[in-house]
């Protein structure tokens, strides 16, 4: 059985022309007569009926519509914000970076102006071993034999004497500080130039003993190497008398030095190679 398609109702397509030629005479009518013409009258009492219906329309809808604004502008700071941390962190760690190169910048121009200044053959070094607990009194330095270091060199910092070479591999060095229990050095009291023997500790403290009682310097004198016994050239400074202690009964006056070196916190130091026994001709202040 043939089952065909269904025709168009003929009706329907007679009231669609019906309806587009009354909406043209309309608008025809409408834009031909005044403002006071009937179809205009009737426009403006069809905008006055449903007004109240749009204003109530749009009441409900402007919240929606500035909830939807908020929450997408939400999502957008949400990402400026991201983006403005993530630069944050950004120009944090490069201010760090710069801050780093300055400060080494400025040891290493001290370091350099000192060498300019002594009349010493020195050779600049990095610290990359430090002491493991407070009963170790060494240093490692990033010089061997490869670099000419040998034992015995003596080691210096631009603010003075850190310490002599105890042993060497070819690409490394230990190097005693002056601080070490079994550390001694030739001092010489700079402006009275009493002599003595300035001593490490335990503990890292200074002492400058076998001082003559006769001439026993006071806090804030200036201790320097006396250039005695060929280890460590004249003039280099030790230390700064901080204390002393001068009871009856007792041989030598006690008295405690402090370094000027920051020991705990040195990274660059200066290795004097083949400089002999030697007198530092720059100003000790």
């Amino acid at each position: 059985m043939r089952i065909g398609q269904p025709e168009p109702k003929r009706g329907n397509t007679r009231l669609l022309v019906v309806l587009v030629a009354l909406a043209v005479i309309l608008l025809t009518l409408y834009f031909r007569e005044g403002d006071s013409g009937l179809l205009h009258q009737a426009r403006s009492l069809t905008l006055a009926a449903s007004a109240p219906i749009a204003r109530v329309g749009t009441a409900i809808t402007s919240p929606v519509g500035a909830a939807g604004e908020f929450l997408a502008g939400l999502g957008t700071s949400r990402e400026r914000l991201e983006a403005l941390e993530a630069q944050n962190e950004e120009l944090r760690a490069r201010l760090a970076e710069l801050e780093e190169a300055r400060q080494e910048n400025e040891r290493l121009r001290a370091l350099v102006d000192f060498a300019e200044e002594s009349n010493l053959a020195t050779l600049g070094a990095r610290v990359i071993g430090r002491p493991a607990s407070t009963w170790e009194g060494a240093i490692t330095i990033d010089r061997g034999s490869e670099d000419g270091v040998e034992a015995g060199m003596p080691v210096m910092a631009a603010q003075g004497l850190v310490g002599q070479v105890a042993t060497v591999s070819p690409r490394a060095a230990t190097v005693r500080l002056i601080t070490d229990q079994q550390s001694g050095v030739a001092g010489m009291v700079q402006s009275s130039r009493v002599l003595g023997i300035v001593r490490g500790s335990i503990s890292g403290a200074l002492s400058l003993d076998f001082v003559d009682r006769a001439q026993v310097p006071k806090a804030g004198d200036v201790v320097i190497t006396s250039g005695l016994g060929g280890v460590y050239p004249k003039g280099i400074v030790v230390g700064d008398v901080t204390s002393v202690e001068d009871h009856r009964g007792e041989l030598y006056p006690r008295i405690a030095l402090t370094s000027r070196v920051p020991i705990g916190r040195i990274e660059e130091v200066l290795v004097l190679v083949g400089s002999g026994v030697g007198e530092v001709t720059g100003e000790i202040e």
